[in-house]
C-alpha cells in the first residue's frame, strides 16, 4: 500500500539536515473575547544531538509552541500558519493517525504534570510495556526489561518492585520520573520537555539533566527544553530562544545570550535571578505585568515595561541578526559594540 503523502518516512533523516525546523509558526485561539495570538511567527531550528532552551514568563507562548509541534493543540486553538518540519516533513499537515504513530515513538513530550502521561488506574508496568509494544515488535518480556532499565536510568530505586505499583503509590517527584522514563523508552529523535524537573529535588534534577545530555550526545536525539529557570538551561542547552507575548525576542548560543544579552527583556530575566542580586539588596524585577494577548501595545510588545523604550518602539521591531549568530527583536539593544550600535 502506498504511503500517505504527508507521512514521515523513517529513512528521511540525514546527518546534515536538522531534526526540526519551525518556520513562522502561528497558533491562535479563537475565543468569544477575540483572537489570542498565543504563538505569532515563531521560527527556530534544532539539530541532531542539540538542546534548544525555550524560556520566558508564564503566558509567553512557549508551552503552546511545544504543544503545536506535537499536534496537541485543542479547540478553540489551531495552527493557522507556518511549517513544522521534522526531517523535512511538515507535521502541521499530517493526519491525526499519522501523528499518533510518531508521538511516543520518534517524537516524545514530557509534560509538566506527570498525570497527563500516566493513567491512574493502570499499573506502571502495564503502561510502559504497552507503550513499547505499540511501536516496537518485541516480546512482552523484552518490553518489561526495557521498562525496568529505563526506570533505573531516571533514578527510581528497586525498579522491579516499582513496576508493579500504581501512580498514586508514588510521590509527585517519583511520578514525574516515571513520566520521563516513558518518554525515553524509544530513544526518540525529538523530545519536547515542558518544565519536567520543576517538581524534583536538586539532586534528582541534576541526575536527570545528566541523563538527558548523555542521551542527546550518544543517540543524536534533539531536544526542546521549555522552562522559566535560566540556571537549568545555562548548563543544558546549546542555543536559547527567549519568548515574550507569543514571539521570539532573542535567539542565539546559550553562553553568549546569558553572558551578554541583547534584548532588554532577556536582561530583565537574568537580573531577576536571585544569585545575580547582591546580598541585602532588594531583588531586581521586571516592572509591570505581561500584557494581555488580546490587547497588546502598539509596536514592541515589551515597550511599556522597558527601561530603554523610545518613540521608535511604537513601530514593530523585526527579529534581526544584530551580531553574528545573535538575533534580537529590538531597536535599542544592550551589549552592542560601539561600531555596530552606531
Amino acid at each position: 500500500m502506498a504511503a500517505s503523502p504527508g507521512a514521515v518516512s523513517p529513512v528521511s533523516a540525514t546527518a546534515s539536515s536538522p531534526t526540526l525546523e519551525v518556520r513562522n509558526l502561528q497558533t491562535h485561539f479563537f475565543t468569544r473575547a477575540g483572537v489570542v495570538k498565543a504563538v505569532d511567527g515563531v521560527s527556530f531550528t534544532v539539530g541532531r544531538g542539540k538542546v534548544m532552551g525555550l524560556v520566558g514568563e508564564s503566558g509567553s507562548g512557549k508551552t503552546v509552541t511545544g504543544f503545536s509541534i506535537l499536534g496537541l493543540v485543542d479547540e478553540p486553538g489551531r495552527i493557522v500558519g507556518g511549517e513544522i518540519l521534522f526531517h523535512g516533513q511538515n507535521l502541521a499537515r499530517l493526519k491525526e493517525e499519522e501523528m499518533r504513530q510518531l508521538r511516543g515513538n520518534r517524537i516524545a513530550m514530557i509534560f509538566q504534570d506527570p498525570m497527563m502521561t500516566l493513567n491512574p488506574v493502570l499499573r506502571v508496568d502495564t503502561q510502559m510495556i504497552e507503550t513499547v509494544l505499540a511501536h516496537t515488535k518485541v516480546s512482552k518480556e523484552e518490553a518489561r526489561q526495557r521498562a525496568r532499565d529505563t526506570l533505573g536510568m531516571v533514578g527510581i530505586p528497586s525498579p522491579d518492585e516499582r513496576l508493579k505499583s500504581y501512580p498514586h503509590q508514588f510521590s509527585g517527584g517519583m511520578r514525574q520520573r516515571v513520566a520521563i522514563a516513558i518518554a525515553l523508552l524509544h530513544r526518540p529523535e525529538l523530545i519536547v520537555a515542558d518544565e519536567p524537573t520543576t517538581a524534583l529535588d536538586v539532586t534528582i534534577q541534576a541526575q536527570i539533566l545528566a541523563e538527558v545530555q548523555k542521551l542527546c550526545a550518544q543517540t543524536g536525539t534533539a531536544m526542546i527544553w521549555i522552562t522559566h529557570d535560566l540556571t537549568v538551561v545555562a548548563g543544558l542547552a546549546d542555543e536559547l530562544a527567549v519568548m515574550y507575548a507569543g514571539r521570539v525576542v532573542e535567539h542565539g548560543p546559550v553562553n553568549g545570550t546569558l553572558d551578554k544579552p541583547l534584548h532588554p527583556y532577556t536582561m530583565g530575566l537574568i537580573g531577576s535571578v536571585p544569585s545575580r542580586n547582591k546580598r541585602g539588596e532588594p531583588l531586581r524585577q521586571i516592572p509591570g505585568m505581561t500584557p494581555s494577548l488580546l490587547n497588546l501595545p502598539v509596536g514592541c510588545a515589551f515597550r511599556t515595561r522597558c527601561p530603554k523604550a523610545q518613540d521608535k518602539c511604537q513601530q514593530d521591531p523585526p527579529l534581526g541578526e544584530l551580531l553574528p549568530g545573535r538575533r534580537a527583536r529590538c531597536f535599542f539593544p544592550y551589549n552592542m559594540p560601539a561600531e555596530a550600535a552606531a
